[in-house]
């Protein structure tokens, strides 16, 4: 029975330590997790220290589908992501002066919904 009990506690921290990881990727804090869990944001950070991923200021990446490519930019003063495209029809496109994106995974998926509309014939 005490086997088992730590192979169910282990299962328990690794589960817990994916789902802080989760939610750390897709923009939550250190104290937002806390309050979620009931614990402090320094109680947290001590528990999943890598959890929250500091995003540089001038983060960027670059997509490239349907014969297009975006650029999907982070906003350092709203920390929004925000993108703008060339279809391979040769369409520009941007995301709206005031409408940017919570995510980078967000603002991939519309500029990718964007490039798939303008996919060469």
């Amino acid at each position: 029975m005490v086997v088992e009990r730590k192979h169910v506690d282990a299962e328990v921290r690794r589960l817990t330590a994916m789902a802080a990881g989760t939610a750390g990727s897709y923009g939550a804090s250190y104290e937002q997790m806390g309050a979620v869990w009931g614990i402090t944001r320094q109680g947290t950070r001590k528990k999943w220290p890598d959890a929250v991923v500091r995003t540089p200021a001038t983060a960027s990446a670059a997509l490239e589908l349907f014969g297009g490519t975006a650029e999907l930019t982070l906003d350092p003063s709203s920390r929004r992501w925000t993108w703008t495209a060339r279809g391979a029809d040769g369409e520009h496109g941007a995301a709206g002066a005031d409408t940017g994106c919570a995510t980078r995974e967000e603002a991939a998926a519309h500029a990718g919904a964007f490039l798939q509309g303008h996919a060469a014939p």
